[in-house]
């Protein structure tokens, strides 16, 4: 193995996490800071006159080859995990910029109570209201103190939205059930694809609080602190899956990469695997060495460091920590160990699909623009009637879906599956259908975890992440739930016909439901039950920070890149302004 010159700073993982980091600590010191990064390189300028559905969406061009590593999924513990092959329930992406380039930029902030949410259910509800064999933890930390980190996240991404709580003041318009906001969105909301104004008005109708959908497909021009420049959104329907081809998409290559490049104390590695963290388990305190890793030329190569940072995605964060030997790996029937624990995946469901008699132009649109409502996304409901936990929002968006991958869905009503009835139907149907979607929170459970698969290996010879993760009465309860309300405003919006969700059965990996998985690598208040503080530092390795989803502790129904964002924020500082003083637990 080569041992390189060492360096006050490495990072592993080139995606959103990384780079803000990466960003932050070379603006406000002079550390010498390594960015490794497994796929290749990438910039915004890639994407101008690339837009090829069958490559990007179909193909997944942009995601992580299931070839050279993937997961084992099983449902249960007495079963045996099988490799996954193809990509399906999660879409992780690879190369610079990671799933920050292909993501679809919603951005809604998680509600207050989910950060404190084991003590507040137990408050309020009871110490026995969480359903049997859960692992909810708090955070150790409150919403009121992220909020500033919340805003600045907003600043960098130049978020486009109507705000509807500042500082307490409830505002018409916005969602009037979020957290309270110290400032409003730093640009207005996009535009209104038809299918979400039919929405917006047969919710409110109902007696519901419609919003537009928070976006970082920014609706104007925007100049962000960072002196970054984008335009507004043209709405050509290329978000998901895809790079933005006009940077009115935040990306990591359009935000972060321009800035990091200006300074000479970063390096930026593409083609670089991971494959351990060194660490020294006699010195006082402990504390990891640096990494090692092969190289595209096929050496492999330890980068020494004073400092450590895990910003991949939460699968790998917690596989390196197992494959390392760093923690306590979970045990689920003993209770003992946290690197594993409280794997949560985002309840997404297509509630209610509507079929209209009428175009809805659903070619045109963003990954974001959209319009919501959060009444059952709150913990202020009669809960007397209900007989699950928790909740969700309801939303239709105007996604804008292309021709291959949109096409075919029909209403319960035609029976053919092929011939010239099913064509008829699918041409008819293509641009007069549109779902009415339910995201809702995952709570933890003691028997949703991750740890090293016995049998399986990936193509350097390590052992593959082993899953081990079902859906739980509580979630199947939360989307029967939701499916008669999404059909209810479905009749409202005027649809001629409607197929309501089938019911949340075994966790299915075929059926793309989000990239947004947490746990792992928990955060707490306590090294008892959590890998990381909420500075995200190691309790056992004080330089060591590990970033992004896998230290939620579980899965909010919001999406989580704002609070990954949030919390690297805050990380950041307490590095600048405390760790570098004097180098120690911030906790």
């Amino acid at each position: 193995m080569k041992t390189l010159p060492a360096v006050d700073a490495v990072i592993v993982g080139g995606g959103w996490a990384g780079l803000l980091m990466a960003k932050e600590l070379a603006q406000r010191t002079s550390l010498n800071i390594v960015v490794l990064e497994r796929g290749p390189s990438r910039r915004a300028s890639d994407y101008s006159t690339d837009m090829d559905e069958l490559d990007y969406a179909i193909r997944f061009r942009m995601m992580q080859d299931l070839s050279k590593e993937t997961v084992t999924l099983r449902h249960d513990a007495a079963r045996r995990a099988l490799p996954l092959r193809q990509h399906g329930a999660f879409l992780p992406g690879s190369g610079v910029g990671g799933s920050g380039e292909h993501w679809n930029a919603q951005v809604p902030r998680f509600l207050p109570d989910c950060f404190e949410l084991l003590t507040k259910t137990s408050e309020k509800y009871g110490a026995n209201a969480l359903p049997e064999s859960h692992a909810v933890r708090d955070w150790g930390i409150t919403y009121n103190e992220l909020e500033p980190y919340y805003t600045r996240v907003d600043k960098l991404l130049g978020t486009s939205g109507q705000a509807g709580n500042i500082r307490g003041k409830l505002l018409d318009g916005g969602n009037i059930f979020e957290g309270w906001r110290s400032e409003a969105y730093p640009t207005p909301p996009t535009k209104m694809p038809y299918f979400s104004v039919l929405f917006r008005d047969a919710a409110k109708s109902l007696g519901y609080h419609p919003y537009p959908a928070p976006s970082a497909n920014i609706s104007q021009t925007y100049t962000n602190p960072d002196g970054i420049s984008r335009g507004g959104c043209t709405y050509c329907g290329f978000c998901a899956r895809f790079g933005c081809m006009v940077g009115a998409k935040a990306q990591p290559t359009n935000l972060l990469l321009p800035v990091i490049e200006k300074r000479s104390n970063v390096t930026l590695r593409a083609g670089a695997w991971v494959r351990r963290i060194l660490f020294d388990a006699v010195s006082k305190p402990a504390a990891a060495r640096g990494v090692s890793y092969v190289a595209s030329s096929g050496d492999e190569i330890f980068q020494p460091a004073s400092l450590v940072f895990l910003a991949s995605w939460t699968f790998n964060n917690t596989r390196f920590l197992l494959l390392s030997g760093i923690g306590e790996p979970y045990d689920p029937a003993t209770g003992r160990g946290t690197v594993g624990s409280n794997l949560t995946h985002q309840v997404t469901v297509g509630a209610a699909t509507a079929f209209f008699d009428r175009p809805l132009n659903r070619f045109m649109g963003s990954g974001s623009a959209g319009v919501l409502f959060s009444d059952f996304d709150r913990d202020d409901l009669d809960r007397s009637g209900l007989n699950f936990m928790r909740g969700g929002y309801f939303g239709a968006r105007g996604y804008g879906f292309q021709p291959i991958g949109a096409f075919g869905v029909l209403p319960n009503s035609i029976k053919a599956t092929w011939g010239s009835e099913w064509k008829k139907a699918a041409i008819s149907c293509y641009d007069r259908t549109a779902t009415i979607g339910f995201a809702g929170e995952h709570l933890a459970y003691k028997t949703n975890f991750m740890d090293l698969d016995p049998v399986y290996k990936d193509a350097l010879g390590d052992p593959l992440l082993r899953l081990t993760l079902d859906w739980r009465d509580n979630e199947r309860k939360m989307a029967a739930f939701a499916t008669p309300i999404a059909v209810q405003v479905a009749r409202a919006m005027g649809a001629r016909e409607i197929n309501p969700f089938p019911g949340l059965h075994s966790y299915d990996a075929t059926h793309y439901n989000s990239t947004h998985i947490q746990g792992g690598t928990i955060m707490g208040d306590s090294p008892a039950h959590s890998v990381v503080s909420p500075y995200l530092q190691h309790w056992q390795l004080p330089n060591l920070f590990i970033l992004g989803g896998s230290t939620f502790p579980q899965n909010a129904s919001a999406n989580p890149t704002p609070t990954v964002l949030a919390f690297v924020y805050r990380a950041a500082d307490a590095i600048v302004d405390r760790y570098l003083k004097h180098p120690g637990p911030l906790a």
